[in-house]
């Protein structure tokens, strides 16, 4: 079994989660003894905390890759190679490679320019793997990275930002499910067939749209990999009311009338042209109380008013004529939909004033 990365949200999890993540490693080894598990580093993960018990999960048969060691003389590539063996047998080896972003990867060698060392230590780590598999058996390179080109529907961009690479990037000889070495990207979306479509299992965000699900990869020597993809139902699932925003009130009524036995974790999706009352939490909450799901927040949307005039595009001329204050205001209705209030306006005033006069002095 292979995670390739993101096992916690946060960089710093809480106890509770992080027992959660031991007694789901020791369950599935004590369902599996003989599995072998590989866990690399996301980026939304601390790759020194994730390595503290790393020599411990051994004995359990789980391999831990947090971040790439390096020294001044050399960069150890020997703990990215894992051995996969059955009954004492090697029956394939792993590539484990934790999130570094592209500018990150170590310098092999004073050749190789900065933007292409992660193509370098990827073809470094595939051509050491070359030297040991003589019997030529299956091989699995595992990266907690974004593919170009993937199928990126559902997922909401300002997530994680990680950059998207080209295939090329992960070395010459990586090549798509149907050959003998495959790269299995993960974390962040789902590539588009023939690629490999792996995530997260579960959502750990409302926004998070698109079906979660594992994928079982069947490898043996000599034969084409057999992959399919489990969804997985979340029995408790995330559920934002309504899909559209609308105003409070209205979100309010479908959370009352929510199924009282139905579990789910529930956000309100509010239409709002000003500041929501200061109780309306209070009320959400007293709409929840005695149901099985559970109420966690409100989404606002700031209803946008009606183009006028001033909200068409303007020429860099025209801006160049206007005054700070003026394109600040301009801005702030675009993005907000409504007029920047007086207090506002009086506090830049009054700032801009400063900055004029500590420019003059």
């Amino acid at each position: 079994m292979v995670v390739s990365g993101d096992i916690y949200h946060y960089s710093s999890p809480a106890a509770a989660t992080q027992k959660m993540y031991t007694d789901a490693m020791l369950n599935i080894h004590q369902a599996c003894p003989g599995m072998a598990i590989v866990v690399t580093a996301g980026n939304h993960d601390s790759s020194s905390k994730l390595e503290i018990d790393s020599n411990l999960w051994q004995h359990f048969g789980l391999n831990v890759v947090g971040n790439i060691e390096r020294t001044a003389e050399e960069v150890n590539l020997d703990k990215h190679i894992i051995e996969i063996n059955n009954e004492k047998k090697t029956i394939g080896y792993v590539i484990a490679v934790p999130h570094v972003y592209p500018q990150n990867f170590p310098l092999l060698d004073t050749e190789t320019p900065r933007d292409q060392r992660q193509a370098r230590f990827f073809q470094a780590l595939l051509d050491e793997v070359k030297k040991r598999n003589t019997a030529q058996l299956p091989v699995v390179l595992m990266a907690h990275l974004s593919i170009e080109g993937s199928d990126r529907s559902g997922h909401d961009e300002s997530i994680g930002g990680i950059e998207y690479v080209p295939l090329s990037a992960m070395g010459e000889r990586i090549r798509l499910p149907g050959t003998r070495t495959h790269p299995l990207p993960s974390g962040h979306q789902r590539q588009s067939s023939p690629r490999t479509l792996l995530r997260h299992s579960l959502p750990v965000s409302f926004d998070e749209t698109y079906p979660h699900s594992i994928s079982i990869i069947e490898l043996e020597k000599g034969a084409e990999p057999q992959i399919s993809t489990r969804e997985i139902e979340n029995p408790i699932p995330l559920v934002t009311l309504p899909h559209d925003p609308t105003p409070f009130e209205d979100a309010l009524k479908l959370l009352e009338e929510y199924p009282e036995e139905k579990p789910a974790y529930l956000r309100l999706n509010v239409l709002t042209n000003g500041y929501l009352p200061p109780d309306c939490n209070e009320k959400a909450s007293n709409a929840a109380k005695g149901k099985a799901c559970k109420y966690c927040y409100i989404k606002t949307t700031r209803e946008r008013q009606a183009d006028t005039d001033e909200s068409k595009p303007i020429s860099i001329q025209e801006m160049q004529e206007m005054s700070p204050l003026e394109i600040a205001r301009l801005y702030y209705r675009e993005t907000e939909g409504e007029e920047m209030d007086p207090e506002l306006c009086q506090l830049m005033e009054t700032v801009m004033q400063k900055v004029k006069s500590k420019n003059n002095s």
